[in-house]
């Protein structure tokens, strides 16, 4: 900052008199006068122009948040015409105060146990069903709040294409997709033996503690294979419709 800005800045902020933050910095007040007038120098229009330009781009880079840095907004400075290097861009943006963010890549929350036991693909994509309770189809999804991450486990049944189960909680763990399955066993009567609950081959679902609930309830798990885009696609259904149906209290 120069010493005009400064003494500027101090009557604008702090209600310092000129003549005094004058007399403080050991210059005189006719000086600043004179220096606080002249007209901008070839070098200040330049940077004007620059910051406004840089802030145009910046505002219509698109999406909320803005994601254009410097290596962008200096690409579409230079296909424009303008002659700066990359450094001088992130400096004209640091000192507007237009900051990036960078797009945040899906992180799926599948972490298989490569150790548990293969369990068969009863349900071989087809995701459909003839009768109710005859196949359910499980996911767990992310959903950020102000106070943190919430997971949410639903259950759909494919016959009805209804959630009976679902169970929100601060952990992705076998604990929160049990809960949502008993919480479907419940609903529909206690009696759900018989039932193919499919599956990706997440750890929470190769759990023993969630295995252990599925044989007490007479369900017979199905996880579809590795990789399978097909069975993503349908997983992803299943959490958009859950998520749907449970925050607006269908």
């Amino acid at each position: 900052m120069s010493v005009v800005s400064f003494i500027v800045s101090q009557r604008a902020e702090y209600g310092v008199p000129h003549a005094k933050c004058c007399r403080f910095l050991g210059v005189s007040v006719s000086w600043f006068y004179k220096w606080r007038d002249r007209p901008p120098t070839r070098r200040q229009r330049r940077r004007e122009a620059l910051d406004i330009e840089v802030k145009r781009i910046f505002e219509h880079s698109g999406g909320t948040p803005r994601t254009y840095g410097s290596p962008r907004i200096h690409a579409e400075l230079l296909d424009a015409g303008w002659q700066v290097s990359e450094n001088t861009v992130a400096d004209s943006m640091a000192r507007q105060g237009l900051v990036a963010r960078p797009k945040r890549r899906f992180r799926s929350l599948t972490r298989p146990d490569k150790a548990a036991d293969p369990l068969p693909d009863l349900v071989k994509r087809d995701f459909s069903a003839e009768r109710v309770d005859e196949k359910w189809c499980g996911d767990l999804t992310e959903i950020p709040t102000d106070e943190g991450k919430l997971y949410l486990a639903s259950v759909i049944d494919l016959a009805a294409r209804r959630i009976p189960g679902f169970a929100l909680g601060e952990h992705h763990d076998a604990e929160l997709a049990a809960g949502a399955l008993k919480m479907a066993a419940a609903i529909r009567g206690g009696d759900v033996r018989g039932v193919i609950f499919h599956s990706d081959k997440g750890s929470e679902y190769t759990a023993s503690f969630f295995e252990e609930v599925c044989e007490r309830l007479g369900v017979t798990q199905s996880m579809g294979r590795v990789g399978s885009c097909f069975d993503c696609e349908k997983n992803s259904r299943v959490v958009r419709t859950g998520l749907t149906l449970v925050t607006t209290g269908r």
